[in-house]
């Protein structure tokens, strides 16, 4: 089952962001959308989370989905503690200490349950902020550039993490980056945008297990691929 966009039409005063544009998310996969600054990407998440509506466009199969979402900013409530940060987003029939311990664990938070935002560090805060968009009951979650502000090093530990997490709960997510290295790490399929009006400039297709490398032969080349197609 996919998730379809098409026919979509969408500008901001006299700037065109798409035109007559289609794409298609698997479910249940990781849809990574790989562009340059203010192409529109962000714009394609709120639109799918109907922050802001398309001037026209059909959207299929995304009624009756939950959504999540996953900032660039982890945006965690400073006065609760990590386990009060995701029973929070809980609804109270869901607010089970088993959910939250599940989450917390497969993030390896479990130590700092009791920690508040001010004496986590930014990848642990980001960690929570996963933790806390896989335990909302959603089936879809966005992501938008949450790695950006993060140090290489950090960022591959939070990939692992993300991607640990999702083996376990593989709902459909579409994340947004301007990093290639980002969309190898976690993307099933990685879209290449254009500027403004957005195209797809190609599809790449990623079939390899958790553990990606990428120093592996297959990754340098699909890296290689795609930074001719930025260029």
């Amino acid at each position: 089952m996919s998730l379809t966009i098409k026919n979509l039409n969408i500008s901001f005063q006299d700037q065109i962001i798409y035109q007559d544009f289609s794409i298609e998310i698997p479910e249940h996969t990781i849809t990574c959308i790989l562009g340059p600054s203010g192409c529109g990407k962000t714009t394609l998440l709120n639109l799918i989370s109907k922050t802001i509506l398309a001037d026209s466009g059909i959207f299929s199969g995304f009624d009756n989905h939950v959504i999540s979402y996953i900032f660039q900013e982890p945006r965690l409530l400073p006065w609760k503690t990590v386990r009060e940060n995701i029973a929070f987003v809980l609804n109270e029939n869901n607010t089970s200490e088993d959910v939250i311990d599940k989450y917390l664990n497969l993030v390896e938070l479990e130590k700092f349950e009791d920690y508040y935002p001010s004496k986590l560090s930014g990848g642990m805060k980001q960690r929570v902020a996963i933790a806390r968009a896989f335990a909302y009951p959603s089936d879809i979650i966005l992501m938008d550039e949450p790695l950006k502000t993060l140090d290489f090093k950090l960022k591959q530990n939070l990939m692992n993490s993300f991607r640990k997490l999702w083996l376990v709960d593989k709902r459909t997510v579409v994340f947004v980056t301007h990093e290639v290295d980002e969309a190898l790490m976690l993307g099933d399929d990685i879209y290449v945008f254009s500027k403004a009006p957005v195209e797809i400039k190609q599809k790449f297709s990623i079939n390899l297990s958790s553990e990606r490398l990428l120093e592996s032969n297959e990754m340098i080349e699909i890296k290689k691929q795609i930074l001719q197609i930025l260029e």
